[in-house]
């Protein structure tokens, strides 16, 4: 999903807001050392929010394969590994 200006100032189309992006912008300054836009805070956030439900929906999986209501880190690991 790529997020599209919603043109009245308010922010951006279909990004999640579930990642601060304060966060997202230390990561990406701690990675690089240079200034990070707004909007590259965003589309990365975007993305590592998408990975973070992949993954989760794949670790729920596994915990139910194991008869299991809670998700592991152990679940976590396996469905990164996939």
């Amino acid at each position: 999903m790529q997020p599209q200006h919603n043109g009245r100032g308010l922010g951006w189309v279909g990004v999640m807001a579930e990642l601060p992006l304060a966060a997202v912008d230390r990561i990406i300054r701690k990675a690089t050392g240079i200034r990070v836009s707004e909007e590259a805070a965003k589309v990365l956030a975007e993305h590592l929010e998408e990975t973070g439900l992949n993954l989760s929906r794949e670790a729920a999986i596994f915990a139910k394969h194991a008869n299991r209501k809670t998700i592991t880190g152990a679940d976590l690991r396996l469905a990164i590994k996939k």
